[in-house]
């Protein structure tokens, strides 16, 4: 009986079965972790979707309240300006979830059967790893496709109720940029007689100038085709200053004086299927990668615009010194000439030169732009992944888990993230470091962190129990 019971093919056959109940065995607790996460998620997303979407109403309730706009229209704009919460929330309620499930299985002693069964966190995280792989992809997608589209007719619904309520863009004892190039201030506004009054106006579209304009009242509305904003002003100043040297300074007062704005310049014009997309907000990953190659290209081309004068320079340079080595006869008058034409062409090339460094200037910021959007994008979608990394550790490390733990632990490594994603942007926009590296840096500390508490975590912290 004892030799038939270790035969080399019964033996196989225990083995297999063995090895099928480990796997029933490790399909169950994956199921029962993902389990403990679903109902914390979603509870976690709906609370801070729900948080985020009264802060932005309380933010723009003044200028919605009582300004005649309809209810529908409210609600919609609400539902299409929740789209980028969405983006926000989902991040944030993973790791919420994932800390208070771990903390939960930790302060229930779970934690330590599951490792006196040598279980490792490794294999533990492995279902919660999974199912944020698959969310991010799902966010990467929704960032990708609804939020551009969602983006872009939330702004179109904001072009209608600005073109029926003029007055709409601007907010009352603050500066607001409705028209590109200036800041408007307005004291307070009347609903009923549409009248503006502390009006203050500062005018940045020119490089020469710098203006102010200052007024006791005005009114603001569209022309009769749509195509022009004029803002009427009342019993008012304008100083204008040269720039950049400030030598020049003129004041003038007026009773009253109009300003015409073209409503292309800002984004107000008719709302329709066709309107132009503006900002990055309303493009996917591959528009801004189609829009970051043409900034490329045009750097590409005003570098090489840039050593054709050089060129030219050096070659004249070279023709005059073979003229002088050979002898030949240069008068006085004939010299004057050469030098008056070599120093005209010199400042002709330097201005060349000057605007095409601009032009560089400009192209590489936009560029360093809408590449910092397009990988921001895709860090902001793998936050999901990340989170995971990060949360399960300290989860246990908390041991508690109540949903205030959990959230508290959240928000503060959410908002070191969000520090380090907004300075990553800021960073990227001013040329300081590669867009890549500056936008994918938040997940990257995020990650270490976690990598390194669970391989700290794994052998000791299970051991103990409370």
């Amino acid at each position: 009986m004892f030799v038939r019971l270790f035969e080399p093919a019964r033996y196989a056959q225990v083995i297999i079965t063995w090895g099928r109940k480990e796997s029933c065995f490790m399909k169950i607790i994956d199921r029962y972790i993902l389990k403990a996460h679903v109902g914390s998620f979603l509870f976690a997303f709906v609370t801070i979707l729900f948080v985020l979407i009264l802060q932005f109403f309380a933010t723009f309730a003044d200028r919605f309240m009582g300004k005649g706009i309809g209810f529908t229209a409210m609600v919609e704009l609400i539902l299409l300006q929740s789209a980028w919460m969405v983006g926000l929330a989902a991040p944030m309620a993973v790791l919420v979830s994932v800390v208070m499930a771990f903390g939960s299985l930790t302060t229930t002693s779970e934690m330590t059967v599951f490792r006196a069964s040598g279980i490792s966190l490794y294999r533990l995280m492995m279902p919660v790893l999974l199912a944020g792989l698959l969310l991010s992809l799902f966010v990467e997608r929704f960032n990708n496709v609804v939020l551009p589209e969602a983006n872009y007719y939330a702004k179109s619904l904001m072009v209608d109720i600005a073109r029926s309520k003029p007055a709409f863009g601007l907010a009352e004892n603050a500066f607001s940029t409705l028209v590109d190039g200036y800041s408007i201030f307005v004291r307070s506004t009347d609903e009923h007689s549409k009248e503006l009054r502390g009006i203050v106006i500062y005018d940045a579209s020119r490089s020469d100038y710098k203006t102010m304009v200052t007024a006791e009242k005005g009114t603001i509305d569209f022309s009769g085709d749509d195509h022009y904003l004029v803002m009427t002003l009342f019993n008012g100043e304008i100083h204008q200053v040269r720039q950049p040297d400030h030598q020049s300074y003129r004041n003038m007062s007026f009773q009253k004086h109009r300003f015409v704005f073209e409503s292309s310049g800002f984004g107000f014009s008719r709302s329709s299927e066709s309107r132009m997309r503006s900002g990055d907000g309303e493009l996917s990953a591959k528009e801004l990668l189609t829009i970051g190659d043409e900034f490329r290209k045009r750097i590409a081309a005003s570098e090489k615009r840039i050593q054709m004068p050089l060129e030219t320079l050096g070659e004249r340079m070279a023709e005059s010194s073979s003229v002088r080595a050979k002898g030949g006869m240069i008068t006085a008058k004939m010299a004057n000439k050469t030098r008056a034409e070599a120093a005209g062409y010199v400042d002709r090339q330097l201005a060349r030169l000057d605007g095409e460094l601009k032009n560089i200037e400009a192209n590489r910021s936009m560029y360093n732009r809408y590449m910092a959007a397009y990988h921001k994008k895709y860090a902001l979608s793998l936050a999901c992944f990340v989170f995971v990394l990060v949360g399960a550790p300290l989860g246990v490390l908390a041991r508690r888990g109540g949903f205030g733990v959990g959230a508290a632990i959240s928000l503060f490594l959410f908002v070191l993230y969000w520090m380090l994603m907004i300075s990553g942007e800021k960073i990227a926009e001013r040329g300081i470091l590669d867009p890549m590296i500056s936008m994918w840096l938040a997940n990257a500390v995020m990650a270490t962190v976690g990598i390194s508490l669970m391989a700290s975590l794994n052998g000791s912290v299970f051991n103990t129990s409370r």
